[in-house]
């Protein structure tokens, strides 16, 4: 068959066309009752069940995968990124104690291969499936020339609600004398990676299928590991220590020990913490309180990496703070561990100016 002039100067719109009709198989899990319509449309439906709520506020995030894409083209390995992405912009809006909702991606690449779009869709719905997050459209542009051949981008965005008087209010709820709880990460998650891609990969001359004994597997393995979501353990533990009440007017969330929910992402535990502090309160960690990965020990070592840099650029091993009442602290700890997300209790709030101090 003729290819069109189109398709000769690299945009295939029969393959993406082929590949599109292929959509409603993979996404058969990755659905909600709410979503109306078909995917393929102009725009996602979604009809939100407001009897569920009394004064549902929206939530949204956006996000991308950053360079931890660059690991994935040399492992040729798809499937994990897709996660990333959905899980990372479930956790973004669960610190504000939201649902998530529907999701939507983008996928922008050079030329439109088959099987690296197929393992990229079905990891977004795998994750959005885990989530009870409708994957409810997304948009895949080929544009050759634009990026290098075997490359592409990724990204997403997430709607959810949260009953406004749900919301949590770090400046608000935060007060000295609050414990900090951290929730282990799987990894570096999605954040850190141009840094440890130059001291692994440029410094140190490594591959991605280099078996590091430190690590217990290869350099590819351990960067792909899929970046945690805490949306689902989240809610429980909000539906369980402040549950909504709904008896006469609006719901209210009965006055509970959860304060704050901080992630863990860009910025580590120096940028990200003090966005949910009061400006008179500080947040000290301890160190020695939680077992640091082999991964970071690897990279501050080998890299010759400062320590006050390191907790700016990763996560260290904490995905996710909660900052809670100090007497309910033990309680939480136990509620997440049995559940199965290692937690400790890493710190607690102080009279200070709004920052993170590691001691």
């Amino acid at each position: 068959m003729k290819r069109s002039a189109y398709a000769r100067a690299g945009v295939d719109i029969d393959l993406g066309n082929r590949l599109k009709a292929r959509l409603p198989r993979w996404l058969a899990r990755a659905q909600r009752p709410e979503v109306l319509g078909k995917i393929g449309s102009f725009g996602g439906l979604f009809a939100l069940d407001i009897r569920k709520y009394r004064r549902p506020v929206l939530v949204s995030s956006i996000d991308g995968v950053g360079t931890k894409l660059k690991v994935a083209f040399a492992m040729d390995r798809h499937d994990t990124v897709g996660q990333d992405l959905v899980n990372h912009c479930v956790n973004d809006i669960a610190v504000l104690g939201a649902e998530p909702l529907f999701f939507l991606d983008y996928i922008g690449t050079s030329r439109l291969e088959p099987r690296v779009f197929e393992q990229l869709v079905r990891g977004l719905a795998q994750a959005c499936a885990e989530n009870h997050c409708a994957l409810i459209g997304g948009e895949t542009a080929q544009m050759p020339g634009f990026y290098a051949p075997g490359e592409y981008d990724l990204c997403g965005s997430i709607v959810g609600v949260v009953e406004r008087e749900a919301i949590l209010d770090g400046p608000r709820q935060v007060r000295a004398g609050d414990a900090v709880i951290g929730l282990a990460s799987s990894g570096l998650h999605t954040n850190g990676y141009s840094l440890a891609r130059r001291i692994l990969f440029e410094q140190l001359k490594l591959k991605p299928s280099t078996r590091v004994p430190e690590l217990g597997t290869t350099i590819g393995e351990e960067l792909l590991k899929v970046h945690r979501s805490y949306g689902p353990v989240l809610r429980a533990l909000l539906q369980h220590f402040q549950p909504l009440s709904r008896t006469n007017g609006p719901a209210r969330r009965s006055s509970g020990p959860i304060h704050a929910l901080a992630h863990i992402t860009g910025g580590g535990f120096l940028d990200n913490i003090p966005r949910v502090l009061p400006p008179r309160c500080d947040v000290v960690i301890q160190k020695g309180s939680w077992e640091i990965p082999p991964i970071f020990t690897y990279l501050q070592t080998r890299g010759r990496i400062e320590e006050t840099e390191m907790f700016h650029v990763f996560n260290m091993g904490i995905g996710m703070v909660a900052i809670v009442e100090a007497g309910q602290a033990d309680a939480v700890v136990r509620f997440l561990r049995h559940r199965r997300h290692p937690a400790w209790i890493i710190g607690e709030v102080v009279r200070g100016r709004g920052q993170t101090r590691i001691v």
